[in-house]
């Protein structure tokens, strides 16, 4: 089974394990914000609730070792402005970032998914690191080519996003493997 860091330390954040006390702060940060879930698999929460019963499903899962959600926490002040998750198939861990409006076009997103992918790497066993992005949403496309990972192709028709229609939509696909694929070699 693989485990997961509770903690993991950037230069500029902290990545630390999601807690049901994250609620409020998460859902002010992101998780009510209609642009920032725009491309999401899940509708904007309408309550705190929403998102305390979500932290606490994934408590559970962490436990399981299927899924490590950690709330992504500005080093100085110590504000949370995202979540970073990882979720366990087998050999592979797919990967998720959502970052607060407030904080877009700082790099942050990049670094929190550096750090991920640094982590995963380091486990033996996993031999596969991947995430995919709406093929639309060219910002998130450049998150994971900046945190090292290559884009493997298109995968026609494969997320329903609700907030941006009913349609199943075409998304990129980007992984890093352990197969000596080249890397970004840009520091956090």
């Amino acid at each position: 089974m693989i485990t997961a860091p509770e903690r993991i330390e950037t230069r500029r954040l902290l990545l630390r394990k999601t807690t049901p006390d994250d609620a409020q702060a998460a859902f002010e940060a992101y998780a009510s914000d209609p642009a920032v879930t725009r491309f999401l698999s899940w509708p904007p929460a309408t309550a705190v609730a929403d998102v305390e019963r979500h932290f606490a499903k994934v408590a559970g899962l962490w436990e399981a070792g299927r899924l490590f959600t950690w709330s992504v926490v500005l080093r100085d002040p110590g504000v949370l402005i995202g979540m970073v998750d990882a979720r366990v198939d087998a050999y592979m861990v797919n990967l998720g970032y959502i970052i607060g409006r407030r904080h877009w076009s700082a790099g942050y997103a990049t670094e929190a998914v550096r750090a991920l992918c640094d982590w995963a790497a380091a486990e033996p066993d996993i031999a596969r690191v991947w995430a995919v992005c709406a093929a639309d949403n060219p910002a998130s496309a450049r998150v994971l080519e900046k945190a090292g990972l290559l884009c493997e192709g298109t995968l026609r028709r494969w997320a329903v996003l609700p907030n941006i229609g009913g349609e199943p939509r075409d998304c990129l696909c980007y992984a890093r493997t352990g197969d000596g694929a080249p890397r970004a070699a840009a520091p956090y």
